[in-house]
């Protein structure tokens, strides 16, 4: 997918290469082939350098991209709907992980104030100090009243708890692991270095742990053509498991973009699903702007669903975006806020905002969500 890409200024790029001056010398220590999968760690995590790690804006009209709860309170209070119940039986907290600019946050705690709803306390799992200061301050601006509820996580609840956990847009930054099938063999796709000192994609014999991989997740190579790329999250599972490990009673949300593994593993989706954000422009090159651009994979559902049962949960729903915000008031909720506008301006960017959710064009149907229970 070819894509013109704005040129970075000159901070930028000594930023970037810093973060590939410590790439470099993993793929040096890895013997010239570094897994992908550590690539893309580094690349969104790495301290003080990764994409996720570092300072610039990521979010909205200024930043690299746009989540649903960056488009306005839409989202937010149709998700705060379907938490409440919980909230209420459980009298229990919210986690949110990867809280992103605050605005999830933020408009999840007014609605639920509204709805006499509101959690013990609200934790944000967040290990990026500069965002934790941007969650803060919009926390501050737009809910002070509820900021004393608010407490800031480096790792998931040490102790046990009960209520709701809730990921927008998470999973699909977790590093993933690439292969190549060709000739009914398994290969890694590596990161190494051309002739230039640039990062280059490098193919080798997979290990044991990524052939399991694929065999679970492609039971039947020989109906895919080959050579056929792909990825797989082996992390998922372990991750699952750690960030629910002491939600003993309670309920999941993850909303995120993906297919099922049907759809995902498919004879048509034969190059992936790797995708690059950078000033609002997509592309499929990961090994370019490191530490600059965002670098994310679709979400496997089946996968997820198999996590959750291996970790004591019980699917409830999976279903579009669509189709969950409609089933959590999305008509009322537009309706009410239509009235409430006085300008023509407003309503406009109501309907826009309703359209960018649900169209099957826009997040309606790419973006699916589902929630898993546990007690």
């Amino acid at each position: 997918m070819r894509v013109d890409l704005p040129e970075p200024g000159p901070e930028e790029r000594a930023h970037g290469e810093r973060l590939a001056a410590l790439i470099r010398d993993e793929i040096a220590a890895a013997g010239g082939a570094l897994d992908f999968a550590r690539y893309m760690e580094l690349a969104l995590y790495a301290p003080g350098l990764g994409y996720y790690s570092a300072g610039a804006a990521k979010f909205g009209a200024s930043g690299d991209f746009v989540t649903a709860p960056e488009l306005g309170f839409i989202f937010a209070r149709c998700l705060a709907r379907a938490i409440a119940p919980v909230l209420r039986e459980t009298h229990g907290d919210i986690l949110e992980l990867g809280p992103g600019s605050g605005a999830l946050a933020a408009e999840l705690l007014l609605e639920l104030d509204r709805l006499d709803a509101v959690p013990a306390r609200y934790l944000l799992l967040e290990r990026s100090a500069d965002l934790r200061e941007r969650q803060r301050g919009r926390i501050a601006r737009d809910c002070a009243h509820l900021a004393n509820r608010c407490e800031w996580l480096d790792a998931p609840p040490a102790q046990a708890w009960r209520g709701a956990l809730v990921a927008n847009e998470v999973l699909d930054a977790l590093p993933v692991r690439a292969f190549v099938l060709r000739d009914g063999d398994v290969f890694a796709r590596t990161v190494g270095l051309d002739g230039e000192g640039r990062f280059s994609w490098r193919k080798i014999p997979a290990d044991a742990d990524l052939r399991t991989a694929v065999a679970h997740i492609i039971p039947d190579a020989s109906r895919l053509p080959q050579p056929y790329t792909s990825e797989v999250c082996t992390l998922l599972a372990p991750w699952f498991s750690e960030v629910t490990r002491n939600l003993e009673r309670g309920a999941a949300w993850f909303i995120d973009y993906g297919y099922s593994r049907h759809e995902y593993y498919s004879p048509q989706r034969n190059a992936g699903t790797l995708r690059c954000h950078w000033r609002h422009r997509a592309h499929d090159d990961p090994l370019v702007l490191p530490g600059l651009q965002d670098i994310t994979a679709h979400v496997d559902f089946d996968a997820l669903a198999e996590a959750g049962v291996s970790a004591g949960f019980n699917v409830d729903a999976l279903q579009s975006q669509a189709q969950f915000l409609i089933d959590n008031g999305l008509d009322e909720i537009f309706a009410n806020a239509y009235a409430d506008a006085s300008a023509e301006t407003t309503r406009y960017a109501l309907a826009q905002q309703v359209k960018r959710l649900t169209l099957p064009g826009q997040m309606g149907e790419a973006f699916r969500v589902v929630v898993l229970r546990r007690g």
